[in-house]
């Protein structure tokens, strides 16, 4: 029997609460689990620039063929043009596209893992729930280390600096640069130079997490956050996400991106990709990706895609400040939340206090206090605080 060999796995914890969320009946419950944008009305609409590159793929595409294993190369061209660099055949990038950022997390891992027998892979503490076991299933060691100063609310680059001086050369150090989840704590610039440069002399090869791009400030302003690594590491390698930016979630619209020191090396790099991906899932699917490249590449639909990316990242910063202005409440300082990026942030609260929120208000997060701006109403900000508030008077200190 199949069953006989296998052993229970745990649920995903963060999935786990979301189930429960979905299974409430209560009105007026919040599910701020959901990792996916939502506007007020509780939706994740559709962009109109996307129904707009839509309808002229409809209009237009006349195959349904197969593209190859890499994907869709005005895709591919697309992403390295929007990240200021070159895929030409005379540097060092190669790029293929994924199943999303995952699957690009996972034949980076892959990659990485044939690349070096026994290399770790440095995770700073928290990061999203799923990195740990997709790096672990593409062969990486995996350490993990506290990163994060949770009642500030600030990245902790001590702590980084510190796993910088700990790892062996040639091991791999993850890092989201932009729009950290869950905390919504990114390093300065400054402290990314910083971190960048240890990372070079050390000798290890950055993973980048970019999976929020446009939700800090702006798609072409945070450059310099990328930019930091790439002008200074020999050898790197982007995970890029096109799901909440481009809100194409279900589409799983991603991009592998890795630089190598040379023109051979990259060739031979590029080449083990598609080893890798053609014996996982053998072809990505093609319709979101050329979705991003209708968009990217004209001057129209990219304005509108920007404007209304902008007007997404409004949003998010209006509901932060709105949480932010009411300070402490119920004995967390909700104050701190202000210096955080894009659409999560980590609510500092006991877990008691989190369990009594679920339970007698139907308000449900994570229980390392993490939520989804974007899945609570501006109107209910009020009634979220309230909430807080009676939860925490319950709860004996």
């Amino acid at each position: 029997m199949l069953t006989s060999f296998l052993n229970p796995e745990q649920p995903d914890p963060l999935l786990a609460v979301a189930r429960k969320a979905a299974d409430d009946a209560r009105p007026g419950k919040l599910d701020l689990t959901v990792g996916v944008y939502r506007d007020d009305n509780g939706r994740t609409p559709v962009m109109h620039a996307v129904k707009q590159a839509e309808a002229r793929l409809l209009e237009g595409q006349a195959t349904k063929a197969y593209l190859g294993v890499d994907g869709n190369a005005g895709f591919i061209a697309a992403i390295f043009a929007l990240l200021g660099l070159s895929g030409e055949a005379g540097d060092g990038w190669a790029g293929v596209q994924t199943p999303g950022g995952t699957g690009a997390l996972r034949l980076a891992a892959e990659l990485l893992a044939r690349g070096g027998s026994g290399r770790t892979v440095w995770l700073p503490q928290p990061c999203w729930t799923n990195h740990q076991h997709v790096l672990r299933a593409g062969g990486l060691g995996v350490q993990a280390f506290p990163a994060y100063d949770p009642i500030a609310n600030r990245a902790d680059l001590a702590a980084m600096l510190a796993a910088v001086e700990a790892a062996h050369p040639g091991d791999v150090f993850l890092l989201q640069p932009i729009c950290n989840n869950p905390t919504g704590a990114d390093l300065s610039l400054g402290e990314l130079e910083q971190l960048a440069e240890a990372i070079a002399q050390r000798g290890l090869i950055p993973l980048l997490d970019v999976a929020y791009h446009g939700f800090a400030g702006g798609i072409d302003e945070e450059l310099a956050y990328l930019d930091v690594f790439t002008a200074r590491l020999p050898e790197l390698v982007i995970a890029y996400s096109c799901s909440k930016n481009f809100s194409l979630y279900r589409e799983r619209v991603g991009a592998l991106l890795v630089k190598s020191c040379d023109r051979a090396s990259r060739d031979i790099a590029h080449g083990v990709v598609m080893a890798l991906a053609r014996g996982n899932y053998s072809m990505p699917p093609d319709h979101g990706a050329a979705v991003v490249a209708e968009i990217l590449g004209d001057a129209a639909l990219r304005a509108t895609w920007g404007a209304e990316l902008t007007q997404m990242t409004q949003r998010l910063n209006t509901v932060r400040e709105a949480l932010a202005a009411l300070g402490h409440v119920g004995g967390a300082d909700l104050s701190v939340l202000r210096g955080s990026r894009g659409m999560f942030c980590q609510v500092p609260l006991p877990v008691p206090v989190i369990r009594t929120l679920r339970e007698d208000h139907a308000v449900y997060m994570a229980e390392t206090g993490r939520i989804n701006l974007a899945a609570l109403p501006l109107p209910r900000v009020a009634a979220f605080a309230d909430a807080l508030e009676a939860a925490s008077r319950k709860v004996p200190a």
